[in-house]
């Protein structure tokens, strides 16, 4: 079965472009011109990824965005005619997993597409048990299916929250440049600001308490253990 897109969209030529280009690589799309639409579909069909516009009717997109992370680590991709850096950092604090401005080249929209799923979905297989866990301190990560636990706990994270926790995970003690988690976390095309690595590593410390993730003064960050990684 073909993964399922909801797009949500009031422009119609922007409906038609975005709905044809996914066709035509084999997605199911549902098209929707308001949140509150979407959010009937969300409860009767789930799709497997969002492309959310900001300016809607009635509800907005980031309110939107809000609501469904409040249920579900579903990919969400934002399109939006704002461009200010402030923007698109609120989507990402959202939530969203991409954010691309307007006017956008409809390539560009499906190869973030492909991107975001081939990230957030877990492999078909995993070549050894052992290899799909990596245990750091308190921290275990189960990383076929995503799963985060805190103290043995698990914890709803959300597609970058785990993408940067799996990151320092793997590289117990090394310090990363906030320029290197960008490009590794968001891709070498996202031209945001590196305000956007600091406010994932607020979003995760909040939500795993004294996980001893350091900052590196005038550089980056990294994940500190005494304990070698097992």
């Amino acid at each position: 079965m073909s993964d399922h897109i909801g797009v949500v969209e009031d422009d119609t030529n922007i409906q038609n472009i975005v709905s044809a280009y996914l066709k035509k690589e084999g997605f199911h799309v549902t098209v929707m011109e308001s949140a509150e639409k979407a959010w009937e579909l969300w409860e009767t069909q789930p799709p497997d990824m969002w492309i959310l516009d900001i300016m809607l009717p009635g509800m907005d997109g980031y309110e939107f965005c809000k609501k469904i992370r409040n249920e579900s680590n579903v990919p969400i991709i934002i399109i939006s005619a704002k461009d200010d850096e402030i923007d698109k950092i609120l989507g990402l604090e959202l939530g969203g997993d991409d954010y691309l401005t307007k006017p956008f080249s409809p390539r560009e929209l499906l190869a973030r597409v492909k991107r975001v799923f081939k990230r957030t979905q877990p492999q078909a297989e995993v070549s050894e048990v052992g290899h799909d866990r990596i245990k750091v301190d308190n921290m275990l990560i189960h990383q076929s299916d995503r799963r985060i636990f805190w103290n043995g706990e698990e914890q709803d994270v959300t597609t970058k929250e785990f993408d940067m926790l799996l990151l320092f995970a793997e590289n117990v003690n090394r310090a990363f440049s906030r320029e290197e988690l960008l490009i590794k976390i968001w891709g070498e095309d996202y031209f945001g600001s590196d305000r956007a690595v600091d406010d994932l590593v607020k979003r995760i410390r909040k939500k795993l308490t004294d996980i001893p993730l350091e900052t590196v003064w005038g550089y980056g960050y990294r994940l500190r253990s005494e304990e070698d990684q097992t």
